[in-house]
């Protein structure tokens, strides 16, 4: 980094406040990078975003209330020039297209090491994409294969397809909230968000459109 270049300013979303403090003191000894906000779920993440505006958003998927998938999606569109890098344990494909279809630039996983996520910071920042080698690999695997069309409604996220296959199995919010671990105000929210991605009217439409692609049965 030349005299006159500030640093990349970075926000970070994750709900363990660990990771966080963890991710923080790593970066901060990275002088590329400016860590400049925190949020511990997506709807914090959307406030502090309009907010202080970063450079680059470093977020986790799996957060209560709106996940990480739901605010990529929200940023992509309210702040396209805010650019989205994934850190997650998730490994698994239907996270991995979901984040990609939601417009984040990057996926790491958890398990990387400072120096590769600073890099990956970087890049996104200058416009670039980056996965990690086993996800590049992935990536590259899914696209030859059109991975994206195999599962139903590919623009939802592995959270939003579990609670829409409850919801066509005829299961109320709170049969759902107790069988998926989760709080009914999560499930409401989530499946506003169901059908607003689907562009759908209502829950019957959603239970629907649902068992026509082979769900809830």
């Amino acid at each position: 980094m030349t005299a006159s270049a500030r640093p990349v300013r970075v926000v970070i979303a994750d709900d363990h406040p660990m990771f966080r403090f963890g991710l923080r003191s790593s970066l901060h000894g990275a002088p590329e990078v400016e860590v400049i906000g925190e949020a511990s779920d997506g709807t914090e993440l959307i406030d502090l975003v309009n907010s202080i505006a970063p450079d680059v958003v470093l977020t986790d998927l799996a957060m209560p209330g709106m996940d990480g998938h739901s605010a990529v999606v929200q940023l992509a569109r309210s702040h396209p020039g805010v650019a989205t890098l994934v850190l997650t344990m998730s490994s698994s494909d239907s996270d991995l297209l979901a984040a990609l279809r939601a417009g984040a630039r990057g996926y790491l996983l958890k398990e990387a090491g400072r120096d590769e996520i600073v890099r990956a910071v970087l890049t996104v920042a200058g416009g670039g994409t980056v996965y990690t080698g086993e996800i590049g690999r992935r990536v590259a695997t899914l696209a030859a294969n059109g991975g994206a069309q195999r599962r139903p409604f590919p623009e939802l996220t592995q959270r939003e397809h579990q609670i829409l296959h409850e919801v066509a199995t005829g299961r109320s919010n709170h049969e759902i909230a107790e069988t998926l671990h989760l709080s009914e105000k999560t499930i409401r929210n989530n499946l506003a968000t169901i059908l607003a991605k689907l562009h759908l009217r209502d829950r019957a439409a959603a239970v629907a459109a649902a068992r026509d692609r082979g769900l809830g049965t």
